[in-house]
């Protein structure tokens, strides 16, 4: 088993060690979180034709939404809103778990906390396996979204690093693990479908007991690989759980109250520059998941595109994110994130021009490869200005809060972009959320203004 606490071991080995570690074990998280995602359209319509009363109750909901906003009664497009509710009460639930589990990765250690969630995500895996039910499968989602709290842990786990340089290695990589899952998870759980279906049994139980058989694999790794980053003197020194409004309150979020009201709390300087950043990381993520969502509205209506031809957009986006992470990203030095970062939102306002105005599939792709470049630079960046934030018995709450913003953004984002459009129309909606982008980067103006003791 993996030793406790080595911070003698050589500084720069170390650190290399742990991102090498950590990236394996969110890309084996993310195969198998990502391998229902083709599944979901005919998961919803499995469900839908066996008349499930749980799956009936929520279809009332997609109604009464759809038709408040008027979204036209086709198939592709109440597939897309029922999938949007799932992913929805998925980010309310990372955002609710999030912080909490970062504020006990400072008390009991980030390792035990990861062993813990990665339990939870494989009896989830293995509820989705045996499911029959819509009800069934809800509950696989429901803990999963409790535990996927791991994410954020992985992001704390390089935030103890002590070398700026690695610390921002580290969370370029955990990008790059993103954009490899999102993209090869995928296709894995659409092949493994269809031999599903060649072999008589229901088309989801071998990409079932696929994920489940990587989630196992990732609890062994984390076993026997994964180094406790927290060291004892750290743990001695935690305040503890503290006020769980603090956790909890999206107020107090949005404020970083839990790092405020510790024995140790950071300058008034310090704090401010970190609620400025959460505030730039809430904004852009609103604005992008909106948007993101939507995109799958604007190419089956304005394109005919077919799932296969979705698949190769969302394909060519993930390769693009992950060039850029494994090479440009990683390489950026300390004190240039938030240039970075603000080149990259600023490159998101001729992305979503070109997308909203698209009359043909070039102008579509050109708009997208600026999309990809501005997704695969800004959260990294984000990650790695927020994880120098928090004495180190305080980094597991600030990354989880800073994990938990961005889990309401995506819950909340996606409704209010699909409202505006289809009341308002996709050039509409496409082009009122680039100008928007103004908001993150006076934001990202300010941080960068604001003076640290």
């Amino acid at each position: 088993m993996a030793a406790v606490n080595k911070p003698a071991e050589d500084g720069s080995s170390f650190s290399s060690k742990v991102i090498n570690i950590v990236f394996v074990t969110l890309l084996l998280d993310l195969l198998g979180f990502t391998l229902i995602l083709p599944l979901l359209p005919s998961i919803l319509d499995h469900y839908a034709q066996t008349g499930d009363g749980v799956y009936q109750s929520l279809q009332s909901v997609v109604d009464w939404f759809r038709e408040a906003v008027g979204i036209p009664m086709e198939k592709k497009y109440n597939t897309v809103l029922f999938g949007g509710l799932i992913g929805s009460l998925f980010s309310l639930l990372q955002f609710l778990s999030s912080p909490v589990t970062g504020a006990l990765s400072d008390r009991h250690g980030r390792r035990p906390m990861l062993l813990l969630t990665t339990l939870g995500l494989v009896s989830s895996y293995a509820i989705w396996a045996v499911s029959r039910s819509f009800g069934m499968f809800l509950l696989f989602r429901v803990i999963g979204g409790v535990c996927k709290g791991n994410v954020s842990l992985c992001t704390a786990i390089v935030a103890d690093l002590p070398c700026p340089k690695a610390r921002n290695r580290g969370m370029a990589m955990i990008g790059v693990a993103f954009s490899l899952g999102f993209t090869v998870g995928p296709l894995m759980g659409a092949y493994f479908a269809l031999s599903s279906r060649a072999t008589g049994i229901v088309f989801y139980q071998t990409p079932a007991l696929l994920a489940s058989a990587f989630s196992v694999a990732d609890l062994l790794f984390v076993w026997a690989a994964m180094p406790e980053t927290l060291t004892k003197d750290a743990k001695a020194s935690s305040s503890g759980f503290g006020d769980p409004g603090d956790l909890l309150n999206p107020l107090s979020l949005f404020h970083f109250s839990a790092v405020i009201r510790t024995r140790d709390p950071p300058p008034k300087e310090r704090m401010q520059k970190l609620q400025a950043l959460g505030l730039v990381y809430f904004c852009y993520l609103f604005l992008f998941s909106g948007l993101e969502f939507t995109l799958s509205f604007l190419t089956h209506q304005r394109f005919n595109f077919t799932s296969m031809q979705q698949g190769k957009m969302f394909f060519f986006i993930g390769v693009i994110m992950a060039s850029i992470q494994g090479g440009y990203a990683r390489r950026i030095k300390p004190g240039q994130h938030i240039r970075a970062v603000r080149v990259a939102i600023m490159s998101l306002v001729p992305a979503f021009v070109l997308i909203g105005l698209s009359w043909n599939v070039t102008m579509l792709y050109v708009g997208l490869a600026l999309y990809s470049f501005a997704a695969a630079i800004v959260v990294p960046c984000l990650s790695t200005l927020v994880s120098d934030h928090g004495t180190a018995n305080q980094k597991g709450t600030v990354m989880g809060i800073l994990r938990s913003l961005g889990a309401l953004a995506r819950a909340l984002g996606p409704v209010a972009s699909c409202s505006v459009y289809w009341i308002a129309g996709a050039q509409v909606c496409f082009l009122l959320t680039a100008a928007s982008f103004i908001i993150p980067l006076v934001l990202l103006r300010r941080a960068r203004s604001l003076k640290e003791e």
